[in-house]
């Protein structure tokens, strides 16, 4: 099993690791922003982690693995491939995240649903809500990264592989914005 030591010099060595001032999904601001994807774009790495975050629900059975778009579509499909099983992602409509594109979820079907990182949980909420309405048994949530300080909460069995406690502004509080500090959107970046 990782810990998380082991799964934050993964991001670092990844050059996922970043520093200067963010605006989160969540619309917080942060000194600190974790770029999953730059870990993500490895297959190994991928698949490294995956199957730690798969060990973490092995005793748990699972018909199919659930990624909210864009972060957790990679993540789904390694996780899916190491406990055997199928993947497919939601994606934002409105203000919910639902299946689209033809995916079918069986009736009572076992679901995990997996997550790069998560800062408020929101995305994860609001897949595992559209499951439910469609019927399905939502089993667990895993998170490779949980920077939410104690503050995402599911009301399933939760693992993340590791936590990080990464300060978050709201933009009125944000010292970063006082200080004149150019505020970065983190996927909008391009790379050289």
């Amino acid at each position: 099993m990782m810990n998380d030591e082991q799964v934050l010099k993964i991001f670092e060595g990844c050059g996922a690791l970043l520093s200067g001032h963010f605006l989160l999904t969540s619309g917080k601001h942060s000194p600190r922003f974790l770029q999953a994807a730059l870990v993500l774009q490895y297959p190994a790495k991928a698949a490294e982690l995956a199957a730690a975050l798969a060990e973490q629900f092995a005793s748990e059975p699972v018909d199919l693995v659930v990624g909210p778009a864009v972060g957790g579509i990679v993540l789904a499909h390694e996780v899916a491939r190491a406990l055997g099983v199928r993947a497919c992602y939601s994606e934002k409509e409105g203000d919910s995240m639902v299946l689209r594109r033809g995916f079918v979820v069986p009736a009572a079907a076992r679901i995990l649903v997996v997550e790069d990182v998560v800062t408020t949980g929101g995305s994860v909420r609001k897949t595992v809500d559209h499951l439910r309405g469609r019927g399905a048994d939502v089993v667990g949530v895993g998170i490779l990264v949980d920077r939410s300080g104690g503050k995402a909460q599911f009301d399933v069995p939760f693992h993340a592989l590791a936590r990080l406690d990464i300060e978050t502004y709201a933009p009125s509080d944000c010292p970063l914005c006082a200080d004149g500090v150019p505020l970065i959107e983190p996927d909008a970046r391009r790379g050289g």
